[in-house]
């Protein structure tokens, strides 16, 4: 089995996997692993599976060390950490490749890997972010924008007399009350958002054709009434982080005969 570490700001997302596919996927805070409790969960999560190794990609540096350190002290593995140095299955033009969130490089090695080239990840998280591959299978950079969820705690912190609202469908298009007003206009809204810049995408690319995987708190919600989205994936990153750990796996073993 291949642990796989997706360290977010909010979740660390854990994900167990064979040679084939994730096969197991769990949430711990991201906090945990401050306060010394994130090794407990992890060890629950693995249980009695033996590991092979550990893959790994993270937005947030202070955590990442701990998961190293986890991995070696609790099953002696060398964690694999996701880097433009150990990215494989698509290549990067992009002028500083050090900023590229690692997240975003799993996101486009397996949205290539399963959908091909030229492809399009949507990731719904605190931000949404557009990762793009171009057809020569290459990360060419992306889109960044507000998440849902920022945009309306946004509006109720910065007014006296807009709620907090929990995000869900709404299914009119004139709101009778403040929620519904504030629904419509998050979710349509988001939508309309999400359709543009996907328009925009397709036609830079000359794409008659383009993929688009989203992933993440709000894609099943947002993709529910966009055709544009193809397909929606909530282990994306992790089958990212699974297909780099093979493919460096790959590599050592040709470079060992």
């Amino acid at each position: 089995m291949i642990l796989l570490f997706d360290i977010g700001n909010t979740n660390t997302h854990l994900g167990l996997a064979d040679k084939s596919r994730v096969i197991r996927q769990a949430n711990v805070p991201t906090a945990s692993w401050f306060k010394g409790e994130a090794g407990k969960l992890v060890e629950k999560f693995v249980g009695r599976n033996k590991l092979e190794g550990v893959s790994m990609c993270s937005v947030v540096p202070r955590a990442t060390p701990r998961v190293k350190r986890t991995a070696k002290q609790t099953w002696g593995l060398d964690c694999l950490e996701l880097s433009p140095r150990t990215i494989c299955g698509v290549g990067i033009e992009y002028p500083k490749p050090k900023t590229i969130g690692p997240d975003r490089l799993a996101n486009a090695v397996a949205v290539t890997h399963h959908f091909g080239a030229p492809a399009v990840v949507v990731d719904f998280g605190t931000a949404v972010t557009f990762d793009v591959v171009d057809v020569a299978r290459n990360y060419v950079g992306g889109i960044i924008a507000p998440g849902l969820a920022a945009m309306t705690e946004y509006l109720h912190e910065k007014t006296a007399l807009l709620p907090r609202i929990k995000i869900r469908e709404e299914k009119a298009v004139i709101g009778k009350n403040t929620r519904q007003a504030m629904l419509i206009g998050a979710v349509h809204g988001y939508r309309g958002l999400i359709r543009e810049l996907i328009a925009e995408l397709k036609r830079d690319l000359k794409a008659s054709r383009l993929p688009v995987v989203a992933t993440g708190g709000y894609a099943e919600l947002i993709a529910a009434k966009l055709p544009e989205i193809t397909a929606v994936d909530q282990l994306l990153t992790l089958e990212g982080l699974r297909l780099v750990w093979n493919g460096n796996k790959n590599l050592k073993t040709a470079g060992s005969r």
